[in-house]
């Protein structure tokens, strides 16, 4: 394993493809679980939901992640997180959708961050059904070293809208759950705290962008075609989450999560078409 972009560029331009049927109860537990009304409709970002890598107890790596080296690269770091992404949207999907994810490394890309090496790794999820194309997904992944917790010590800015939501540890599980991730940050506070060097359970950055989109929506009375976000901070339980927005222009909004009096955690950017 290694961070030497030579020695990791085979990787890129590397393609997987995985498919799963969205069903009524997964649409259902997805709405449960964000506290939801309950509906029939799928919302969106709940392709996160679908055909997760699956593998056996002995093909994970010690943080509960599928062990590197398979479609994705073997960076040799321990730490993987979700650092941001996008998505564009072409088609709601709908249940009974046979959804098709085809998937592809576009980059590798070794930093030196202030606190150690970092590796950027992104990919590009293409994701169909039989009607056609249905949403484009940058996925931007980073690696680091333990211990290297980021850190924003400047206090995040209140938005023109503010909602302040409940994240429970239940509702950690419970999108662990829906998602198949094994991430022992989110579920395991020794492994969090003595390993990772966290204070406490860590908030997924996918339910925080999801958090984030479907608070757009509702202050837009539309669903945003186009959602772009990065992690700067994390989150964790027992903080007090607002999520804020801000009209920039003409069907755009700026958007971020942070702890109550805390700095910014996620920022992103959504525009209705």
């Amino acid at each position: 394993m290694s961070t030497d972009p030579a020695a990791l560029a085979d990787w890129i331009g590397r393609t997987e493809t995985a498919a799963e049927t969205l069903t009524p109860e997964t649409i259902r537990r997805f709405r449960a679980t964000l506290d939801m009304d309950a509906d029939d409709a799928a919302p969106n970002l709940i392709h996160l939901c679908l055909a997760p890598p699956v593998e056996r107890p002995g093909r994970l790596g010690r943080d509960g992640h599928p062990a590197k080296g398979g479609f994705l690269p073997p960076v040799d770091l321990p730490v993987r997180m979700w650092a941001g992404g996008a998505y564009s949207f072409t088609d709601t999907l709908r249940a009974g959708d046979h959804v098709t994810r085809a998937s592809r490394i576009e980059s590798i890309t070794p930093k030196q961050g202030r606190s150690g090496p970092l590796c950027f790794v992104t990919v590009i999820h293409d994701l169909s059904t039989p009607r056609g194309p249905a949403l484009s997904e940058r996925h931007d992944i980073v690696y680091r070293g333990e211990g290297q917790v980021p850190r924003t010590a400047e206090p995040a800015p209140r938005g023109a809208h503010v909602e302040r939501v409940d994240i429970t540890p239940v509702m950690l599980f419970r999108y662990s759950a829906l998602t198949f991730n094994g991430h022992r940050i989110h579920y395991d506070h020794p492994y969090a705290t003595e390993v990772e060097g966290y204070p406490g359970l860590v908030i997924h950055g996918p339910l925080q962008a999801t958090l984030l989109y479907h608070f757009a929506a509702r202050l837009m009375g539309a669903e945003p075609a186009r959602f772009e976000f990065r992690n700067r901070s994390p989150l964790f339980i027992g903080d007090t989450v607002e999520l804020h927005a801000t009209p920039e222009g003409a069907g755009e909004l700026r958007l971020w999560t942070a702890a109550q009096g805390g700095p910014v955690a996620m920022e992103g950017r959504v525009t209705r078409a």
